[in-house]
């Protein structure tokens, strides 16, 4: 089945329509053609909907009003992100429609803090399947399953196998929440087709004991698989993967450090995907980070950094920071000197047994660096107090890790020290920013990872900034689908966080911000695109691409969420 079921073909006159085969209760029932109160009257009397909806014919922009009004009675987050799922199971031009106009308001609901929240909740609250949930039962019939999805023409998969889900940790089949949202943010920012969209489960079982316990639980009830037999079931998942979308891009989301790192370092080449959690996170606050050398006028090889919490965010930072450098001029060992990264048991150093793989290039010698001594447990306060960083970056889910000490200690070294609290859900956060700006008499530039309110000082008003990777992934995917990318590198997101940097405005540095209104979305999305092609065009003259009017073609096949009319077939 083709996408062009879906999409919008031309008449005699070049006016646009959507082709359609079903009628009546069928098609109210396809939440990718489903109009409701908008069906014209031609289309009310060819498709045999007469009777079937109330007479009063409306457009889309009456129906966002209606759904607004019904978003803004219901008091909890939980309760707005049932209902928006709720109308995007059954209308997806309408939610995207809605979700588009109030975007800054309702991407907390549909993705981080609330999606968390629904995360936990799945197994009680479900009640539309949508997606595909593979089991080590069921991987090899993922050929078989694709012939009864909507779209056979998917363009963009996100998958989890749900072992860390956001700051909560593992979710089992609950998970699937993760790419239903991230998926969302592809349509919203990048106007990939929701028909397009495909997200996954990777259902391997669960270590958590309050869904093993619970009888409603609808996953896999068992343990998790580990070692070799996860591996030969990742790997036959690609395999299949491959067989079936072999155009597709395929967004590893939520998985465990070890796993996540891992299954990147394994498949970044056997097919196009990242790990938006890893490289993600990365560009994002590289792009936060640049915007304040900006506002500095410092270079990024003068600074210091100290990354706290070294997960699949922590090590995404600290290794596209080293990339950047290493772009700047530095030698790989000079740029991995620079960046001290702390994980539960402090500071990274070399001699720790058992020292995972990807945190390695980080260990430090603790005799060389803290004044003689040979403790091999330095904590952030110490590394704070005898080292000079410029730059802190928290993704520890430590909610108040960065104490009034340890940033006034920054002072010691920089005028105005760089501290992003990134930790999801805000709870989480590391320290809220109105305290941060307290500490150093609003000195500091701070950004968060979730939505803060305005921060009031010394009579003036800060807006803070969100590094949200949603700035990020979307204009990489869409850029990885139009340019037919078989590979996605580092360099790519390191494109990709100058293009970010390049969007913040002269309002948004005025307000205090170093990353652009979330309202901006699609327009940072379509640079974002447009200068990662930029470089896939100069390092690939015969792509079949070309910089004239790169702009305007990748608006044009940016999806919309409109009604056109639909004419029988």
């Amino acid at each position: 089945m083709s996408i062009e079921k879906y999409s919008n073909w031309k008449d005699e006159s070049g006016r646009s329509f959507i082709p359609v085969a079903l009628d009546g209760r069928d098609l109210l029932h396809d939440p990718f053609l489903n109009k409701g109160t908008a069906f014209t009257k031609r289309e009310r009397d060819e498709f045999h909907l007469n009777g079937l909806l109330p007479p009063h014919i409306t457009n889309l922009s009456e129906q966002v009003a209606r759904v607004y009004e019904g978003f803004c009675r219901l008091k909890s987050n939980i309760n707005k992100y049932a209902f928006l799922r709720s109308l995007q199971d059954r209308k997806e031009i309408l939610y995207y429609a809605t979700v588009s106009k109030h975007l800054e308001e309702m991407l907390p609901i549909i993705y981080t803090p609330t999606v968390g929240e629904a995360c936990q909740q799945f197994s009680h609250r479900f009640q539309i399947a949508r997606g595909l949930y593979i089991t080590p039962d069921n991987v090899d019939t993922l050929p078989e399953m694709i012939h009864h999805f909507p779209s056979g023409d998917i363009r963009v998969i996100v998958a989890t196998d749900s072992q860390g889900i956001l700051g909560i940790g593992d979710q089992g089949v609950g998970g699937m929440g993760i790419p239903i949202g991230k998926l969302s943010l592809y349509v919203l920012g990048a106007g990939i087709h929701p028909a397009s969209c495909l997200p996954v489960t990777l259902d391997v079982g669960t270590n958590n004991e309050e869904r093993l316990r619970d009888p409603m639980y609808l996953g896999v009830k068992r343990r998790r698989i580990t070692g070799a037999e996860y591996d030969i079931f990742i790997s036959r998942f690609v395999e299949n993967l491959r067989k079936c979308f072999p155009k597709a891009l395929l967004q590893w989301e939520d998985f465990s450090k070890e796993n996540a790192f891992r299954n990147l370092d394994r498949y970044k080449t056997v097919l196009p995907s990242f790990n938006d959690d890893i490289q993600g996170t990365g560009a994002v606050a590289l792009a936060g980070i640049n915007t304040a050398l900006k506002l500095k006028k410092e270079k990024l090889a003068d600074q210091h950094f100290a990354i706290y919490g070294a997960g699949a965010g922590g090590g995404g930072i600290a290794y596209q920071i080293a990339a950047a450098l290493v772009q700047k001029g530095l030698s790989e060992k000079e740029a991995f000197q620079r960046i001290f990264v702390l994980d539960s048991k402090g500071l990274i150093v070399k001699g720790r047994p058992s020292l995972e793989e990807y945190k390695r290039p980080f260990a430090k010698d603790p005799a060389t660096l803290l004044d003689g001594s040979s403790d091999t447990e330095v904590s952030l306060s110490h590394l704070i107090g005898n080292q000079r960083i410029t730059v802190l970056i928290g993704v520890s889910g430590h909610a108040g890790a960065f104490t009034k000490e340890i940033v006034r200690n920054m002072l010691e070294y920089t005028d105005r020290p760089l501290v992003f609290p990134l930790s999801n859900p805000t709870h989480r956060s590391e320290a809220a920013p109105a305290d941060l700006i307290a500490f150093t008499e609003g000195r500091v530039i701070t950004a968060t990872g979730s939505p803060f309110e305005d921060v009031e000082f010394n009579k003036r008003s800060y807006r803070i900034g969100q590094g949200n990777n949603v700035f990020i992934f979307p204009g990489v995917g869409l850029a990885a689908t139009i340019g037919g990318f078989e590979k996605i590198d580092a360099d790519v997101f390191t494109t990709a966080a100058s293009a970010l940097t390049d969007c913040v405005t002269e309002e948004d540095v005025g307000e205090g911000a170093i990353y652009p209104k979330i309202q901006t979305l699609r327009e940072i999305s379509v640079r974002v695109a447009e200068k990662v092609l930029e470089k896939h065009i100069d390092e690939n003259p015969g792509c079949g691409l070309e910089r004239s009017g790169l702009t305007e073609s990748i608006r044009s096949m940016m999806w919309l969420p409109e009604y056109l009319p639909y004419k029988r077939v």
